[in-house]
C-alpha cells in the first residue's frame, strides 16, 4: 500500500488536537499533535508520538519533561500555528502551569516527566509520567478526514 492510502485510512479515526510543549533555556517551544493516548492509571502515564524530523524532538529529549494541552473548539488558530500552517512573526504568549508553557484556555492540561522513549519507525514515542493536571469546561477541537471538526449535538 502507498503512504497516501495509509494516511487517508488513518484519517478515518477522529482525534482530538493537542499542543505538546516544553521550555529550553528560557524559550518555550510547542507543536501540534493528534497522536496522543492515555497509557496507564498506575502509574499515571500518557504517550505522544513525534516525528523524528520534528524540531520539538530534541527539546523533549533534552528537558525530559513536557506538557500536553487539549485544544478546545475555538483554538483552531493555535493548532494551525503550532502545526506550521500559520506563520506568525510575533511570539506566542504561553501560560505557565507546573513550570511548563501551556496553551491558555485549553480543555485539559497535563504536565509530565519523561518516563520512557521508544523509537517506532519514523517517530519517537514519548511516554510521560503525569505530574499535574488541570481541567476546564468546553468542547474539543477535533480532526477527521484531513479537516478540523467540532462536536455537533
Amino acid at each position: 500500500m502507498d503512504d497516501r492510502f495509509f494516511r487517508n485510512a488513518m484519517g478515518k479515526f477522529a482525534t482530538g488536537i493537542t499542543v505538546v510543549s516544553t521550555e529550553v533555556e528560557g524559550e518555550a517551544h510547542g507543536m501540534t499533535a493528534n497522536a496522543f493516548v492515555s497509557v496507564s492509571l498506575n502509574p499515571k502515564l500518557i504517550l505522544v508520538s513525534i516525528d523524528k524530523r520534528a524540531r520539538m524532538l530534541p527539546f523533549i529529549q533534552q528537558t525530559k519533561k513536557f506538557a500536553v494541552s487539549f485544544l478546545s473548539e475555538d483554538q483552531q488558530t493555535e493548532s494551525m500555528r503550532f502545526a506550521g500552517q500559520i506563520k506568525e512573526e510575533t511570539p506566542y504568549t504561553f501560560e505557565t502551569f507546573g513550570n511548563l508553557p501551556v496553551i491558555q484556555g485549553a480543555l485539559a492540561i497535563i504536565t509530565c516527566n519523561l518516563y520512557n522513549e521508544v523509537e517506532a519507525g519514523d517517530h519517537v514515542l514519548f511516554i510521560g509520567e503525569v505530574t499535574d493536571l488541570k481541567v476546564n469546561e468546553g468542547d474539543p477541537l477535533l480532526y477527521f478526514g484531513g479537516r478540523y471538526r467540532k462536536l455537533s449535538q
